[in-house]
This record gives C-alpha cells, structure tokens and sequence, in this order.
C-alpha cells in the first residue's frame, strides 16, 4: 500500500489528513485493514495450478476475516 493509497483512504472517509483520526478512527482503520486483507488474499489468487486448491482455500479465509 502506498502513501498515495493512505491519503485517498482518508479522503474517503471524510478526514482532510490520514492522522486527523478522531471521529473516523475505526471507519479508517476498517478500510486499511480491508485493503490489506485482499492485497494478500490476490496473491494467492496467482498461486500456481499445483497448488490451487489450498491458494483459493487460503484466499477465500484472509477475505472472510472481514466479517469479524
């Protein structure tokens, strides 16, 4: 994730700079936690065939940390 990416985040949920975190700290931080979860789960998604199968399984469980 990129400083660009923080920036644009915080633009989203209203904050005029990623470390004015008062009121929108958790909506904030949700976001983040998001972005990362499926930049992570898309790596698996390039696993080789060989591996395919515990790859998908693997991304399908970091995206489903989000309903927590």
């Amino acid at each position: 994730m990129t400083r660009d990416d923080i920036f644009r985040m915080a633009h989203e949920v209203g904050l005029k700079t990623p470390w004015d975190l008062m009121e929108y700290q958790w909506k904030f931080a949700a976001l983040v936690a998001a972005a990362e979860r499926e930049a992570c789960a898309k790596i698996c998604d390039k696993i080789p065939a060989l591996a395919i199968n515990q790859a998908k399984a693997a991304a399908k469980q970091i995206r489903a940390r989000g309903g927590k």
